[in-house]
């Protein structure tokens, strides 16, 4: 998902279903996103929203605002199917030094992966996929619009819109992701009440940000982290890019970000966990 702005204002009035936390959901499948598919043990089920209004799909756009003071980063792992040439021709779209810095400050984080950077890097698709301390999630297979006028990206038209998702997710078993969380991140962050409706069939939580890091084509670490530091509030989550050709100093960034959040007392959590606390705060009435 690549803002190249230094402020996301949503365009989707819709946004607001973010903070309607109604109720945790019954959540889909392990592979979140293809009905019918036999579910795969685990320790236990993810947390998910409740469908909104008519059964739409629920967005979620941050935790709760208590003194329990929980972040989540999350990263986008951006890959259109049309970028394979420029792979091949040797652009980076991974971020192997991201994730080991994740890893040496022992972050936790989820990672919205689309179906074709998993194809591009199976290997670091199932490296990720495979370590504890980070979740996998779902960005598309090509990452095409869902709406018109999304950051130039190609459109998908309606009747791809759930394969889309289902690929995606196909994609990750391929590599040996065998439990991608059943969380959408729309591509541009772009999305209308036609494909929340459409996507109500496939059991995800649409999962959006309150704090965007202006990562996206930046070439300033330091202002990139200052953005980050000056919007995070307790429940935050933090939109950020696992790609070193379109997000060249996340990484750098990163070593002034985690610490200095460590400092204000905040505690990084993944974005299965942030629901949750979400859900059970709305529950005992402290959001």
């Amino acid at each position: 998902m690549i803002i190249p702005v230094r402020r996301f204002v949503a365009t989707c009035a819709l946004g607001a279903l973010g903070v309607a936390l109604a109720a945790c959901g019954t959540p889909g499948t392990p592979h979140a996103a293809r009905p019918g598919h036999p579910a795969t043990a685990q320790p236990s089920r993810p947390p998910t929203l409740a469908p909104g209004s008519s059964g739409i799909t629920p967005v979620f756009t941050n935790g709760p605002r208590t003194q329990d003071k929980i972040v989540s980063l999350t990263f986008d792992a951006d890959m259109t199917a049309a970028e394979g040439p420029r792979a091949a021709a040797g652009e980076h779209f991974d971020n192997p030094e991201l994730i080991a810095t994740l890893r040496a400050f022992k972050v936790p984080a989820t990672l919205f992966m689309t179906g074709r950077w998993a194809d591009e890097y199976p290997k670091e698709a199932r490296d990720i996929g495979q370590d504890p301390l980070f979740e996998v999630a779902n960005h598309s297979y090509s990452h095409y619009a869902f709406t018109d006028n999304c950051y130039g990206l190609p459109t998908v038209p309606q009747e791809r819109m759930r394969a889309e998702v289902e690929e995606a997710y196909a994609a990750f078993e391929r590599v040996g992701v065998l439990h991608a969380m059943p969380y959408f991140r729309f591509p541009g962050g772009c999305y209308d009440q036609r494909a929340l409706r459409t996507l109500s069939a496939v059991g995800v939580t649409a999962v959006q940000w309150d704090v965007v890091s202006g990562d996206a084509f930046a070439t300033d670490a330091d202002a990139v982290a200052r953005q980050v530091l000056e919007g995070v509030k307790p429940g935050s989550v933090v939109v950020m890019h696992c790609t070193r050709s379109a997000a060249p100093v996340t990484e750098q960034a990163l070593r002034t970000i985690v610490p200095e959040l460590r400092k204000k007392g905040f505690r990084f959590v993944k974005v299965s966990e942030m629901i949750g606390s979400a859900t059970q705060s709305e529950r005992h009435g402290t959001t």
